[in-house]
């Protein structure tokens, strides 16, 4: 192998260790992962550089590492993908959509005792994406907030309405839940 080849073969290489990192990645570690020097790798990189003035993608130098970023001049189509494309939702979000639609309306604590873990974060992705809304405040102490979901909710699951919701299977589900029905729960 040339010298010419062996250094395109680590420049592409160096592309792909870049996109795989998906954030800043420090000099040593893509020194080590090309199994090569820092000064080489450096010059890998400047290469890089060169080879994507023209393209949609640049090389940066941010955090202390090197990473592949989106040129400021076409970020805005970037954010057209990104904002048309909504990430799905976690197993945890999910879990915590169900509580809600199912115990309705609930609030943030009796979803938390549900799912035996925080659901802060998830109520907000929640609330963000308009499949739940605050319904009201559960009277006593702190007066909590309490959700339920929306009519998105309702379409994005094809639901004509919650006694749509399907019947709770399982012993362990059921417990879960607190062994109410989604029309007892509507009726709160």
């Amino acid at each position: 192998m040339t010298e010419a080849d062996r250094r395109h073969t680590l420049c592409c290489a160096l592309e792909c260790l870049l996109f795989a990192g998906g954030g800043p990645v420090p000099l040593r570690k893509l020194a080590a992962a090309l199994q090569c020097s820092e000064e080489e790798a450096e010059s890998l990189l400047a290469q890089l550089q060169v080879e994507y003035r023209s393209r949609g993608l640049m090389v940066q130098q941010v955090a202390g590492g090197y990473q592949l970023c989106t040129r400021p001049e076409y970020a805005e189509y970037v954010t057209r993908l990104v904002a048309a494309q909504p990430e799905p939702l976690s197993r945890a979000a999910l879990e915590t959509l169900a509580v809600v639609a199912y115990r309705q309306p609930v609030t943030r604590a009796e979803v938390e005792a549900v799912r035996g873990a925080r659901s802060d974060h998830h109520l907000r992705r929640l609330l963000e994406r308009n499949l739940i809304r605050e319904v009201g405040r559960k009277p006593g102490p702190g007066a909590p907030i309490l959700y339920g979901t929306t009519e998105v909710f309702l379409r994005h699951f094809g639901l004509r309405d919650l006694s749509d919701l399907p019947p709770l299977e399982g012993r362990r589900v059921q417990d879960m839940l607190g062994n109410r029905p989604a029309e007892e729960s509507e009726q709160r």
